[in-house]
């Protein structure tokens, strides 16, 4: 088991959330890919996109739904400062995952985190859980509240 899985089942067990993790039997680096895995809906996916601030240098993580895209200049309002591409070491030190294994929970390093109004409007959403192969099922209120996520129309 993966450094990243361990984290996120441990983080998971902290935070007193019982999820139960599931290996793909496919790659889920797409919202697609993670969907078809799961049987559900594209946008029961929450995708996790990590911008860096242009100004700040932090990285700012936006959980959207698997078919949003996140409009740039909505997330720099938010941000309330020019939001660049995170390279995969940015994301690395932040996250502690690889890019296509971004979790919502388990960061090494607290992150700001805005999440996609779309993303409520499911029973029950996808999330990775530290690799590209690992998915579990979380509440969208529950990943609003164990993440600290801000609700905020920033997609496409």
């Amino acid at each position: 088991m993966s450094k990243s899985l361990k984290r996120v089942i441990r983080t998971a067990q902290t935070l007193g959330l019982n999820i139960e993790v599931v290996e793909t039997t496919i790659d889920t680096h797409t919202a697609e890919q993670a969907a078809q895995s799961q049987n559900c809906q594209v946008d029961q996916i929450a995708k996790s996109i990590i911008f860096r601030g242009e100004i700040s240098g932090a990285a700012l993580l936006f959980l959207t739904a698997g078919g949003n895209r996140v409009d740039a200049a909505k997330a720099s309002a938010l941000a309330a400062e020019p939001l660049g591409k995170a390279d995969a070491a940015l994301i690395r030190a932040q996250t502690g995952f690889a890019i296509g294994g971004v979790s919502p929970i388990g960061h090494l390093n607290p992150i700001k985190t805005f999440i996609d109004p779309r993303l409520l409007e499911f029973d029950l959403l996808w999330a990775a859980a530290g690799t590209p192969r690992h998915v579990f099922a979380i509440a969208p209120q529950t990943l609003v509240d164990v993440t600290g996520a801000t609700v905020a129309d920033f997609a496409t």
